[in-house]
């Protein structure tokens, strides 16, 4: 079980529930170290002071917001947390919602919530119980690392999961995106084709099915030149130009998709990567 990144309560009208945050998410990333090339040592980075020129502990580092070129506030994290401690350690419920209101481009991070302690136990299944009911999550707010988050709070079978949210002004205003001034436009049976190839490849969506196939070629590769095999690198494959005949390309690609088979003609039940296709 990963360990609490935060410890408090979810505050619920005049009901307090305590509880601790864990990582809902373990990224599985591929980590690789910065190598000397000649001599294949690691490369260190190291805290170094520009002023002194020599290397610095950890001790001797303090935090610093710049005003100005060159020119910093420093603050420490007991001033932080005096400004509210009560907001540090709790999630305040604001308000019930639906969940197909929220924008899913806000959600940053999620969290399982525990019951912290056997005095929480009854009031933190009160409020799972209750959201699961009426169907509604929560939104509240929430500090981690000196950081204020919207959040919503919602029911997963028996846990409640926290996920922190984007504030509105952290997110790219649609209006601010620079379409190009050249527009297609699609023909009533071309829009009729391209539903018929949504319907086709559309299903439940069973998330054990994926997996990272690219993370494994990668280890893959790793694990050969662990044992010393010789690596051929084959040329990389020309990119697909879009096809000169949209309805065309819808078609094959119904019917491909009617047939469920991949680009190299084996079964396997999942969309297969299609040429891009151009009115």
């Amino acid at each position: 079980m990963p360990r609490s990144i935060w410890t408090g309560a979810i505050s619920f009208g005049l009901v307090t529930v305590p509880v601790k945050l864990s990582p809902a998410v373990r990224r599985q990333n591929i980590s690789f170290h910065q190598l000397h090339s000649s001599d294949g040592a690691r490369v260190q980075h190291r805290r170094f002071c520009s002023e002194e020129e020599r290397e610095i502990p950890n001790e001797e580092i303090v935090r610093g917001y710049e005003i100005e070129g060159g020119r910093y506030v420093t603050v420490t994290d007991e001033e932080i947390e005096r400004l509210d401690p009560d907001r540090t350690h709790t999630i305040d419920i604001e308000r019930f919602v639906d969940l197909g209101e929220i924008d899913p481009l806000l959600y940053d991070s999620s969290y399982y919530a525990l019951p912290d302690g056997e005095v929480a136990a009854k009031p933190y299944e009160l409020l799972r119980r209750a959201m699961d009911q009426s169907g509604r999550v929560a939104i509240g707010r929430v500090v981690i690392r000196t950081k204020e988050h919207l959040a919503t709070l919602r029911p997963t079978g028996d846990l409640l999961t926290v996920s922190t949210m984007l504030f509105p002004d952290e997110v790219v205003a649609r209006d601010q995106v620079e379409l190009p001034e050249s527009r297609g436009e699609a023909s009533d049976s071309e829009v009729k084709m391209a539903c018929q190839l949504v319907d086709s490849l559309s299903g439940e969506f069973e998330p054990e099915s994926y997996r990272d196939t690219y993370r494994e070629r990668v280890l893959e590769l790793i694990e050969s030149k662990a044992r010393g095999e010789e690596i051929v690198v084959t040329p990389a494959a020309e990119r697909a130009e879009p096809a000169p005949d949209l309805m065309a390309a819808l078609e094959a690609s119904i019917a491909r998709a009617r047939g469920g088979t991949s680009g190299d003609g084996s079964k396997d039940g999942s969309p297969s990567e299609q040429a891009p296709a151009s009115a």
